[in-house]
């Protein structure tokens, strides 16, 4: 549910942060670890950082063992983004100077900022929800992983789905990198208009007349719409505050930034609906045709199929190549046709469904609730335009859709 607050002497419209979908929806109070069926901290990591050899992991100059990690995951340096507000556990160390990058794929996201004393990392268990790590930025010690609790006093809230996972919010930033949640703030995914998006970001990339709140920073209070404008938009070079040496890229991809909005609510999403699928059968209530179980299906395959995907009002372009890093990665039908491929014209993708359907996230629900997804999802396709293609290529791509 999104709430509006309308500010005086301005005309701008904020969405409170409140992204706790569907009222009535149980939280999780207690169950992260006294439920057999959860057990969150008990339970041993099966994520991506577990597979990393961590023997392997080369210290590299100023940027530490950034370059090593994301070779190790298998995360494209195309895909960073630059967050320049004092956000996160390492916030003291961020600003519009120093911004905290993050670079990510379907499953893990690495964030790094220059001469802070950790890497910080969250990666998809596809049990489990979002596992998060500290990686000391130290040449001495050995490298190691450690998992970081602390993470979850933001990453365990409504704004996640109420479960350990992934946020992507947007808000007014000032000149020293402090946010100014009094003006209100967006949490944001593909259902959000652009002129909601990227408040206390960098942006990188074109967009014609649509307007965003990237690379804005307010100094007037009363009114900081103003704040955005021709200096804020259409911006191909990162701010000169910047010492791009400092980082292995020098964009903060508009492309990558709309993948990284998408993928957030997906993974929380895939998570929820594993927990609470796992705690109906262990208390012999599974069923998909009523009730909460019900709704949180067709949530998922609402938004799987970006059936409020908020549509572009001018055609994007990044900076990066990530676009083209993004398409390389996909599965292939039997004519050539990927879910990967991009639209970017007055939409996302160009087949308008989710390649986070491929997640082991996914492929790790009960065999009861992905046929519930995929029986939801085929009666939306059933009645779409393009409903026929993108069945077409679900069933060359994705086990069992047939």
């Amino acid at each position: 549910m999104t709430r509006w607050l309308v500010l005086s002497g301005t005309t701008w419209l904020f969405a409170l942060a409140l992204a706790s979908a569907q009222p009535g929806r149980p939280a999780f109070p207690g169950m992260l670890d006294q439920h057999p069926a959860i057990e969150y901290r008990g339970t041993a990591a099966a994520d991506e950082v577990t597979r990393v050899a961590v023997s392997g992991l080369a210290f590299d100059g100023k940027l530490g063992y950034l370059r090593s990690v994301l070779a190790a995951l298998d995360i494209p340096i195309e895909s960073q983004v630059l967050l320049f507000s004092k956000t996160g556990i390492q916030h003291q160390f961020t600003n519009p100077q120093d911004p905290r990058a993050l670079y990510f794929n379907d499953r893990v996201i690495v964030g790094y900022i220059p001469n802070a004393p950790f890497l910080e990392v969250a990666s998809h268990d596809p049990r489990q929800g979002v596992i998060f790590y500290l990686l000391k930025q130290e040449p001495a010690a050995p490298p190691s992983f450690a998992r970081a609790p602390v993470c979850l006093s933001c990453h365990l809230t409504g704004n996640t789905l109420d479960v350990p996972g992934l946020l992507v919010r947007s808000m007014f930033t000032g000149p020293e990198g402090r946010t100014m949640p009094q003006l209100g703030s967006f949490v944001v995914d593909h259902r959000n208009p652009l002129e909601q998006r990227w408040g206390g970001w960098y942006v990188t990339g074109t967009h014609g007349a649509a307007r965003h709140m990237g690379n804005s920073m307010v100094t007037d209070l009363s009114h900081p719409e103003t704040a955005i404008g021709d200096a804020t938009l259409n911006r191909t070079a990162l701010d000169s505050r910047v010492d791009a040496t400092l980082y292995p890229s020098a964009s903060s991809d508009i492309v990558a930034l709309m993948v990284f909005d998408h993928q957030g609510r997906a993974v929380n999403l895939f998570t929820l609906l594993g927990w609470q699928s796992r705690i109906a059968k262990a208390e012999s209530r599974l069923g998909f045709s009523t009730g909460e179980l019900r709704d949180l299906v067709r949530e998922t395959a609402d938004y799987l199929l970006f059936v409020e995907e908020a549509p572009l009002a001018a055609p994007i372009q990044g900076t990066s190549g990530f676009g083209k890093t993004f398409t390389a990665a996909g599965r292939r039908d039997s004519r050539n046709r990927s879910l990967r491929e991009l639209d970017l014209q007055t939409r996302l993708l160009k087949y308008r469904c989710s390649h986070m359907i491929y997640s082991p996230a996914f492929e790790a629900l009960s065999g009861e609730a992905r046929a519930a997804v995929m029986s939801r999802m085929k009666q939306i396709l059933d009645g779409r335009a393009d409903g026929a293609v993108v069945q077409e290529i679900l069933g060359d791509t994705l086990s069992g859709w047939r």
